[in-house]
């Protein structure tokens, strides 16, 4: 079962592949929020839920394993990981496995103070978080910098500050708001395959060519060696990896690697992976199901470019009421 899947359509019917093809009995639930969400249509089965706030949130979720015998539930937003994960007993005593990290993991991943730290910690380098009102204080401010929420998604809030009167706008208007460095260069989403022991199983960069509303529209696959080693140091150090682990860096113009976000859940470019070879939902369900996976770290083409666009799926009125 898909939680949130909204518009992850490839995703889903790409795990409906794998099933078929493996020769699986079995169906794609998605559980959403929203009636006129793609993935509903694209599902085997589809059911609306409460908010992740609503007190029944848990209760829907864990009613609906047992009512369609889902033997793995699959969020894919950031706000949801938190609530599931505290709640990933009782979803093992029931026999469905979360495909979540640990809260611990969840609490460094959402706060990017949080994520700062983590990566100060275990010696990667990522952009320096300043005091906002010390640079406010300072006439002759190194702008620009960065600002952005604490705890957003998405790319929402997060702003170029190129001097102080923009600085202090967006304090007054970006929630919880931090101030960063700001590094420029090549950005890179990667996507990591941590098995059900932590153990990272596979990496993928993907250089990101274009971007529209904080998603990458156009991505290539890179086989950057030290991407990949350093990538597999930060995942081996989250204490309870599990799943794909999202993370984003920036090489910068004089060729330093600063790591900037880590995402504990699919991200919204995945598809290029697995059409470059890295068939992190076959890999899944195998291990799932204690079958053997012929996983390696870089056992994918390098140099698969995706170009998205725009698709539709045509419903009846009747069918979002």
């Amino acid at each position: 079962m898909f939680t949130s899947a909204g518009r992850r359509v490839a995703l889903v019917r790409h795990f409906k592949k794998i099933l078929s093809e493996l020769g699986l009995f079995g169906k794609i639930v998605v559980a959403d929020l929203q009636s006129n969400a793609p993935t509903r249509f694209i599902a085997d089965e589809s059911v609306l839920v409460p908010p992740v706030a609503d007190p029944l949130y848990i209760q829907t979720i864990l009613r609906l394993c047992e009512d369609h015998n889902i033997q793995m539930v699959i969020p894919l937003i950031d706000t949801e990981l938190g609530v599931l994960g505290e709640n990933e007993e009782q979803f093992r005593k029931m026999g469905v496995r979360l495909l979540v990290s640990s809260t611990q993991v969840n609490d460094i991943c959402v706060d990017k103070r949080n994520t700062s730290r983590f990566l100060q910690s275990i010696g990667i380098e990522t952009p320096k978080i300043y005091d906002a009102n010390r640079i406010l204080e300072d006439n002759e401010g190194s702008y620009p910098y960065f600002i952005k929420p604490a705890c957003g998604s998405g790319s929402v809030g997060v702003n170029k500050v190129k001097n102080r009167s923009e600085l202090e706008f967006y304090m007054k208007h970006v929630p919880e708001a931090i101030v960063q460095e700001y590094v420029s260069g090549k950005e890179y989403t990667i996507d990591v395959l941590a098995d059900f022991e932590g153990k990272v199983r596979c990496v993928v960069p993907r250089l990101r060519i274009e971007t529209r509303a904080g998603e990458v529209s156009k991505g290539m696959t890179v086989k950057d060696p030290e991407i990949i080693e350093q990538s597999i140091k930060i995942v081996s150090a989250l204490p309870g990896a599990l799943g794909c682990i999202t993370l984003q860096c920036i090489r910068t113009v004089d060729d330093q690697l600063k790591f900037i976000e880590i995402n504990p859940r699919f991200g919204g470019g995945f598809p290029l992976a697995i059409e470059a070879g890295a068939d992190f939902p076959k890999w899944i369900i195998q291990l799932l199901r204690g079958s053997q996976a012929n996983i390696e770290i870089d056992k994918w083409d390098d140099g698969v470019v995706m170009l998205r666009y725009d698709d539709a799926i045509f419903v009846r009125k009747k069918d979002i009421l």
